[in-house]
């Protein structure tokens, strides 16, 4: 009974989740999305995962799986969106060293 219960739970919980990252695996746009959160939250999927290895609790382990994956792929999509806001050392230094044209 107990396992059944940790079935529904942990596909509720997952299914839950897919359409958010559809959404963001077609559009790409995270505007809305913390990146921080997201990290945690990744984080603490992972956790999830170790802990329901530990326990051999397969519910636990199959939705943490194809939760990680998911958040996994968000977070990844994140994080590139943000890198190319913040300007490259790289960039202002050429930028700055340039020769001024008269």
């Amino acid at each position: 009974m107990i396992d059944i219960i940790g079935t529904i739970a942990a596909v509720l919980t997952t299914l839950s989740f897919v359409p958010q990252a559809v959404l963001v695996i077609r559009t790409r746009r995270t505007e809305g999305i913390s990146l921080a959160m997201y990290a945690m939250f990744t984080a603490g999927v992972a956790a999830w995962l170790i802990y329901g290895i530990s326990l051999g609790a397969m519910p636990i382990i199959i939705a943490n799986v194809v939760t990680l994956a998911l958040a996994s792929i968000i977070l990844t999509i994140k994080i590139r969106s943000v890198l190319p806001a913040q300007p490259s050392a790289q960039g202002a230094t050429a930028a700055t060293s340039a020769p001024i044209a008269s």
